[in-house]
């Protein structure tokens, strides 16, 4: 079976617990009251989102070259 990777962006809570987005799949969001279970219901998220793919026979889309980084701005820049 085939292996894909995909980049999450897991953000804190402030009512607690971690909301989980997959960039590389649009409106896949999903969330978790610690971050192990915000992956594992990634994970679900994922699967689920690319059944529905297959079923309509749509593009699998990956992160293949796609890379995280962050960037510093000035405060008085902003």
């Amino acid at each position: 079976m085939k292996q894909l990777n995909y980049t999450l962006i897991i953000k804190p809570e402030p009512e607690g617990g971690f909301t989980v987005t997959v960039p590389a799949l649009p409106g896949c969001v999903t969330y978790g009251a610690t971050v192990e279970e915000a992956k594992t219901m990634a994970a679900d998220a994922i699967g689920a989102y690319l059944t529905s793919l297959r079923k309509h026979r749509e593009p699998i889309p990956h992160d293949i070259g796609s890379f995280v980084t962050t960037l510093t701005v000035r405060q008085g820049a902003i």
